[in-house]
């Protein structure tokens, strides 16, 4: 089976979201039991990084980054990348290939590569990723809609299959988009091997002195409107006021500059924070104190209720799950939950919205609380996890076990593979 993967980013270009580290994962994975996987990506977040026009191995994936054009910036961070290079690539060699996979919606790559599949009745599968959810496409509805309607729309409908990784996604967008083309439901997945040495738990605490002899809740996402860090703010602003050995740990890359409305939010509601994660600026103004980040100083910090790291990968990342007493993501729209994975991997007790994708199975496997999204539910069940110690360990010991069971990236590549090869023969 030969598998064209077009993606409008690609790794190690991770700043971009979770999904493309997911979408890697599968596709090294795919390699390893003998799919030939080729990616056309654009080299967006890697200009200057990788050669363009021509094949690079990344991991054992036959990887080609294409130079684009950022026309439509309104659209995304990188808008839509019109790309001349991959389009040339498409007419050549498009025919060479079986089944063609699209992870994505709102971009140039995804729009040609639809056409000329079209044209050249190849059959392929786009897989939406939650940007078709009914809350997340309300959002910003004024130029979703007009590109919905005039080139999303078929692009969707044409398609040999869509891809959901849940079937609260499934359930919630394909009867809703009037969609009767075959759904499929395949989870992403984990490589559990990348979690094997959890053994510098005690880490986290050295690095940020701040968190000593703390209880750390840690929410490691990308900082942006979805995730619910209103309600979050909310809901941790009553926790400190009952118990003083509470602190909020936020990890991830700042969109749009969101960060800021959340340090609003933090302060309007008498608390401080200190961000480790400025660069430019290493220094942060906070209810009327300098507070430098990073610096020796920052030990000395009194009564500092949360605290930004910016963005954390390799080591530092598993070190932040691992280090903390708890993890919260309390999403409106989210349509799998990668993080929710290797947060429950690395054994630490999760609290998730009933918005999280994969709620259903944590809730039927008791891997974790599910809360409602609003503060006083998510309040409730962060209290319900810190009070008791035995439940944080039996969550703890589930979540683990739900991971081996349903994400591990071999049993998820075996399901993918099974699903292409359903795709193929309704395709005949």
């Amino acid at each position: 089976m030969k598998l064209l993967c077009i993606v409008p980013s690609y790794w190690p270009a991770f700043k971009y979201g979770g999904p493309i580290a997911s979408n890697h994962n599968l596709n090294r994975t795919l390699v390893k039991k003998s799919i030939d996987v080729t990616v056309y990506t654009t080299n967006v977040g890697l200009v200057g990084k990788v050669p363009v026009n021509e094949e690079v191995d990344v991991d054992g994936v036959k990887v080609f980054y294409f130079e684009y054009v950022r026309l439509f910036e309104f659209i995304g961070a990188t808008g839509w990348q019109f790309s001349l290079q991959l389009t040339n690539a498409l007419k050549k060699n498009l025919k060479d290939f079986d089944l063609v996979y699209l992870p994505a919606i709102w971009n140039y790559p995804t729009a040609i590569t639809s056409y000329y599949c079209r044209q050249y009745n190849k059959p392929y599968i786009i897989a939406p990723r939650g940007v078709l959810y009914p809350y997340t496409i309300k959002k910003k509805s004024w130029k979703k809609w007009p590109y919905y309607h005039f080139i999303a729309k078929r692009d969707l409908k044409d398609a040999t299959a869509i891809h959901y990784t849940t079937e609260d996604e499934a359930e919630k967008c394909h009867a809703s988009l009037g969609l009767n083309n075959l759904a499929i439901v395949v989870p992403n997945g984990v490589d559990l091997s990348e979690f094997a040495d959890l053994s510098d738990r005690g880490n986290l605490r050295e690095r940020y002195p701040i968190l000593k002899d703390k209880k750390i809740i840690l929410f490691l996402s990308r900082i942006n409107w979805k995730k619910g860090m209103d309600i979050l703010v909310k809901a941790f602003t009553i926790l400190a006021k009952e118990r003083d050995d509470v602190h909020l740990l936020i990890v991830g890359n700042d969109e749009s500059k969101y960060s800021e409305k959340v340090k609003g939010w933090i302060r309007e509601n008498g608390m401080s924070y200190v961000d480790y994660g400025l660069r430019d600026n290493p220094a942060e103004v906070v209810k009327g104190t300098l507070h430098r980040a990073g610096g020796s100083d920052v030990k000395d910090i009194k009564n500092v209720q949360v605290s930004f790291t910016g963005m954390l990968t390799g080591r530092e990342k598993l070190e932040a799950f691992a280090g903390s007493d708890l993890f919260v993501l309390p999403s409106y729209s989210e349509n799998f939950g990668m993080v929710v994975v290797e947060a429950m991997v690395c054994e630490v007790p999760v609290v998730i919205s009933n918005e999280v994708g994969i709620f259903r199975e944590v809730v039927q496997t008791k891997a974790g609380i599910v809360v409602d999204t609003n503060a006083e539910s998510l309040y409730r069940g962060i209290k319900l996890l810190l009070e008791n110690s035995k439940l944080r360990k039996e969550i703890a010991i589930k979540g683990r076990k739900l991971v081996e069971e349903y994400y591990d990236i071999n049993k998820v590549a075996d399901m993918m593979i099974e699903a292409y090869k359903e795709v193929l023969n309704n395709a005949k």
